[in-house]
C-alpha cells in the first residue's frame, strides 16, 4: 500500500482553531480523520480532539493489520467518540456539551470506505472530475420536498453532530474501489464554505503533487474568506499503488512489520487529568514529534 498525503490546518479570523485532523496506518490499512469543533458551544477543540483520539485508539486495536468489518468499525468508533464527549461534559458538570463534526475514511484492500457526521466533507477526484462527495447533514443540503421553493437556508444549521444530547446520525459509504491516481480530501467547512466544488476539483487535479495542491487550497480559502475567515483544515491524499520503481514520494507501508502502528494522532485515551491539561500547544507538539519519528523511520529504510 502506498499513498501521498498532506495535512494542513490554518487559523482564520477566529479566536482559536477548533479543527483537528490526523491519520494512522498499519502495513495494510490506513485511517484518515478530521473533526471540526463547533462554535457556539463550549470547548469545541476538546470535542474534536476526543473524537480523533477515540477513533484512532479503536483503530489501533482493530487494525491487525486490517479492520475486519470497516463499516461496523466506523459506526461504532464514531458512537464511542460521541460517548467520550458526553462523559467529559458530565465529568465537568457542563450545562452545554462540547460538539464536533467528523469525517473519517479507512483505506485497505484497494478500497476506501468513509463515515461522516455533520458538515465536514470528503471529496473523491478521479481523472480530473468529481467522482463523489459527502452530503452535509444540514438544512442547506437536506433533500427538498417536491414543489418546495429554493428559499435561502442557513448552511451552518446542522441536523446532527457528535456531543449533542440527541443520538448522532451517521452516513457510512459503500466501499469504493480505488484506482491509481485517485485523490481524496477530507476538509472542514472553512474550505468548502468559500470554495465551490469546481475550484476544489480543479485544484486537486491540477497535476501538482498533493503536497502542493493541499496548501494551495488552504491559501485560496483563507484569502477568499478574508479577515473573518473560518479555520481552514484539510487532509489530501493520492492513492499510489502499486509501487513505482524509483518513486520515493509518499508513504509506503510495504516495509512495515506486522503489528506496527504509525499515527499523527495522540495515542490512547486521556485520563481526567490529561483532559484538564489539554491545550493546542501540547497537541501540536505531540503531532510534530510523531511526524518526525515517522520521517526518521522512513529515512532509515531507504
Amino acid at each position: 500500500m502506498k499513498f501521498s498525503v498532506f495535512q494542513v490546518s490554518r487559523k482564520g479570523g477566529r479566536l482559536k482553531n477548533e479543527d483537528r485532523m490526523g491519520y494512522c496506518y498499519t502495513r495494510e490499512s490506513g485511517l484518515f480523520v478530521l473533526a471540526d469543533g463547533m462554535g457556539g458551544h463550549p470547548e469545541g477543540e476538546v470535542a474534536a480532539q476526543l473524537a480523533l483520539q477515540t477513533i484512532a485508539a479503536l483503530y489501533q486495536r482493530e487494525a491487525r493489520p486490517t479492520v475486519k468489518d470497516v463499516k461496523a468499525f466506523l459506526a461504532e468508533s464514531a458512537m464511542s467518540a460521541h460517548q467520550q464527549i458526553m462523559r467529559y461534559a458530565s465529568h465537568k458538570a457542563m450545562l452545554d456539551t462540547p460538539r464536533t463534526t467528523v469525517v473519517a475514511a479507512v483505506l485497505q484492500n484497494a478500497t476506501a470506505t468513509w463515515l461522516h457526521c455533520g458538515d465536514s466533507r470528503l471529496y473523491v477526484v478521479r481523472d480530473g472530475r468529481l467522482l463523489t462527495r459527502t452530503r452535509d447533514h444540514s438544512h442547506a443540503e437536506r433533500p427538498k420536498p417536491h414543489g418546495a421553493t429554493d428559499a435561502p437556508v442557513n448552511r451552518n444549521l446542522l441536523l446532527t453532530c457528535l456531543g449533542s444530547p440527541t443520538t448522532p446520525l451517521f452516513d457510512v459509504s459503500a466501499p469504493l474501489p480505488l484506482q491509481r491516481g485517485d485523490r481524496l480530501m477530507l476538509c472542514s467547512d472553512g474550505v468548502w464554505g468559500v470554495l465551490d466544488d469546481a475550484v476544489i476539483v480543479h485544484t486537486l487535479s491540477s497535476g501538482k503533487p498533493v503536497s502542493d495542491a493541499a496548501p494551495d487550497l488552504a491559501e485560496m480559502a483563507l484569502r477568499k474568506g478574508g479577515a473573518h475567515s473560518d479555520n481552514v483544515t484539510l487532509i489530501a491524499l493520492e492513492w499510489e499503488m502499486p509501487e513505482t520503481p524509483g518513486d520515493d514520494r509518499g508513504v509506503s507501508t510495504e516495509t512495515i512489520d506486522d503489528g506496527v502502528f504509525a499515527s499523527t494522532i495522540q495515542a490512547g485515551m486521556p485520563s481526567d487529568s490529561e483532559i484538564d491539561d489539554l491545550d493546542e500547544d501540547a497537541i501540536e507538539r505531540s503531532i510534530a514529534e510523531i511526524n518526525e519519528a515517522i520521517r526518521r523511520s522512513a529515512a532509515r529504510k531507504t
